[in-house]
């Protein structure tokens, strides 16, 4: 009897080429599925929510895959974790039915970008902030994010050379939370959908308003330009964060 199994997945991402299977290169989705192949003894199709870029990470990646074994889940669960790296853990796994479909079915994703703007960064959190020596000024910050909620075309925060057509997205939280004492901000934003690297150059773009460099009064107009030469450069990879996807 076929089963479908759903997985949640966490993972530091900084020492993989991003979620999806490439050629000759380490990937998340690469480990998961030779791990579970392993499992299984057969070849099996993984379906992941969407791709993470090359270092970036996850708290609950959600992916999907069929298979003949009949396995308990807890045991499939400890098997899987005990033949990946250390820096890829399967928090949890369940039954789906038959048509769930990871990337098709979800809804809207979580993405978080974490950023220090602090003098000195600890050696401990580098892997995992986009760290900023200079004051940035938190009110421009959260205003200008503000302007990002509602359904917008994002040709301008989306990569030049995608082949992406439809480039509308419906966001509905773009906020920031600050820890003073400890300098850090943490940009949260939900949508039912991201064009590739769009998260990324959001917040560069945002970085640019908080050091003054561009106006937050801006950021309606440059979303309306459809043009990604109006937007400020990519954030590194290594701040952004999926949290979530709901279904």
């Amino acid at each position: 009897m076929s089963r479908n199994l759903r997985l949640e997945v966490a993972y530091d991402g900084t020492s993989f080429h991003g979620w999806q299977i490439q050629p000759n290169l380490d990937t998340i989705q690469g480990q998961l599925t030779r791990a579970i192949e392993r499992i299984v003894k057969a070849p099996v199709q993984l379906h992941g929510s969407g791709r993470t870029d090359a270092g970036a990470h996850a708290l609950a990646q959600v992916c999907n895959f069929k298979c003949e074994s009949q396995i308990p889940l807890a045991n499939f669960k400890k098997a899987i974790n005990s033949l990946l790296p250390p820096a890829i853990r399967v928090n949890s796994i369940e039954e789906a039915s038959e048509s769930f479909h990871a990337r098709f079915d979800a809804r809207s994703k979580h993405y978080r970008y974490r950023i220090l703007a602090a003098r000195d960064c600890s050696p401990f959190d580098y892997r995992f902030v986009h760290h900023v020596p200079r004051p940035l000024d938190f009110r421009q910050l959260s205003a200008a994010a503000a302007c990002l909620v509602g359904e917008h075309d994002f040709s301008s925060f989306c990569d030049a050379e995608s082949e992406v057509e439809f480039k509308v997205r419906q966001v509905t939280t773009s906020l920031f939370v600050f820890d003073t004492s400890q300098r850090l901000m943490e940009y949260n934003i939900c949508a039912n959908g991201f064009l590739h690297h769009m998260v990324r150059n959001i917040v560069g773009t945002l970085l640019e308003v908080g050091r003054g460099r561009i106006s937050g009064e801006s950021l309606p107009k440059i979303l309306h330009s459809k043009n990604r030469s109006n937007a400020g450069p990519t954030a590194p990879a290594k701040g952004l964060f999926l949290v979530s996807v709901r279904y």
